[in-house]
């Protein structure tokens, strides 16, 4: 845990600087992620019309929805060491802008190719949002809030779901066949709107360092700034570009995180169409049971990331949920006859899924510093989104070759145990703090 006493400033003062500082970035930094995951995963509800419209297989599906990681990963680094260079208010605001655009232009889709192009594009105007944001929080957060600050970000992924599944079951319904054009054309062109306005408001209100911002007086900038230079005294070791390229760790991070994130995306991807197979045929009805196992998410990843931050805890509060996910694709694997079962099964592995991957993001910074943590977390999630392509592209391919995309469930199982099996291999002196 922190030491206050070397600011002069009481635990109360402390507390009260970082709540100030949550409530003025974390609010927008949570818009821009659910609408950075409305673009992203509103291809999952699509499906359910458009594999009809344009004559698409689950295998073009899957590869389509998968081929958006290898432009990620392709440009993840470049984007944060940009970020890191120009700033994240700019950077940012780029990111949001370009992929709203890229977003909006999936309405016009017509064949698999257009379909693979600006999946790709879209996966390159995206990457480095997640690993800039968390460098960004880096910048502004010591260890002992780290955690708990992640977990409140990343609660915008299962919100993105809770708000994203009823509002795009809406659209569907609500716009099939409006000005000539399908329901789920309107989807992607309605829910590109919120990316392209917050991407001007990052521009305007986002402020890059303690230093830079007005709203913060000259102690508590003193306080912030205390606090991430003792923290960074113990991290010599990795703050260059270099050393997060040649660190060990960073690279059984990568491996670890691509378990954790294919275990993420096979639910994100894949949700709507195993409760369809329940015999639910109602657009706005699976939109609102996929909100179901998110609003447990999000009480999973707070409670699990707050306790980790309070006990100085990293790997087992990492690991545990890990296993929990297993637990829960494995069961979600089995033909329930009832959808009451598979949802329980279901939400057991979304909340895991969600603890774990925001639990795993406390780790990297306590070890990486500077340019090394922004190459550092850009490589770890570039490497674990390969999962992202593997994962969608191989249930899509294994749904179309035994008629039911459950039969993969038990092979993402194994790989979250892996990835909660090397979290564990992690140093403690190295990751706790």
């Amino acid at each position: 845990m922190a030491d206050p006493s070397h600011t002069g400033a009481s635990p109360a003062e402390r507390a009260a600087v970082y709540r100030k500082a949550a409530w003025r970035l974390l609010p927008l930094l949570c818009l821009c992620l659910v609408a950075a995951y409305l673009d992203r995963v509103n291809v999952g509800f699509a499906k359910l019309q458009m594999m009809d419209d344009l004559s698409f297989s689950n295998t073009v599906y899957g590869v389509g929805a998968g081929i958006f990681f290898l432009g990620y990963v392709l440009f993840e680094v470049p984007s944060n060491i940009y970020l890191h260079k120009l700033g994240a208010r700019v950077w940012i605001a780029r990111i949001m802008i370009t992929w709203g655009l890229i977003g909006a232009a999936m309405a016009f889709v017509q064949t698999a190719t257009q379909f693979y192009i600006l999946r790709f594009l879209l996966g390159v105007a995206e990457a480095g949002f997640i690993p800039g944001a968390f460098y960004f929080l880096a910048c502004w957060f010591p260890a002992d809030w780290r955690g708990r600050i992640i977990a409140l970000l990343l609660s915008a992924l299962p919100l993105s779901s809770i708000m994203g599944g009823p509002l795009s079951g809406w659209i569907l319904a609500s716009f099939a066949d409006v000005a000539g054009m399908r329901g789920w054309q309107w989807l992607f062109l309605i829910e590109t709107i919120p990316s392209l306005v917050l991407g001007l408001v990052v521009l305007r209100y986002l402020v890059n360092t303690p230093n830079e911002a007005n709203w913060l007086s000259e102690g508590e900038k003193h306080i912030i700034n205390s606090d991430l230079a003792r923290e960074g005294e113990r991290k010599q070791e990795h703050t260059s570009v270099k050393s997060a390229f040649t660190s060990p760790l960073v690279w059984q991070l990568s491996l670890a995180y691509f378990c954790i994130a294919s275990s993420v995306y096979v639910a994100i991807f894949w949700m709507p169409t195993l409760i369809k197979q329940h015999g639910e045929t109602d657009v706005m009805r699976i939109g609102m049971l996929t909100a179901v196992p998110y609003l447990v998410a999000i009480a999973a990843m707070y409670l699990c990331n707050t306790s980790s931050d309070r006990r100085g805890e990293r790997r087992w509060h990492t690991a545990v949920p890990g296993f929990l996910t297993a637990i829960g694709l494995a069961l979600s694997g089995l033909h329930f006859d009832s959808l009451a079962l598979t949802m329980c099964a279901l939400t057991l592995a979304a909340a895991g899924a969600s603890a774990t991957q925001a639990a795993f993001w406390s780790v990297p910074p306590a070890f990486l510093s500077g340019a090394a943590a922004a190459a550092g977390f850009a490589l770890i999630n570039s490497l674990g989104n390969i999962a992202g392509f593997v994962s969608t592209a191989a249930v899509g391919w294994i749904a179309d070759l035994t008629g039911n995309p459950q039969n993969s469930l038990i092979m993402f199982s194994a790989l979250a145990v892996m990835g909660a099996l090397l979290i564990l291999r992690l140093p403690a002196k190295v990751i706790n703090h």
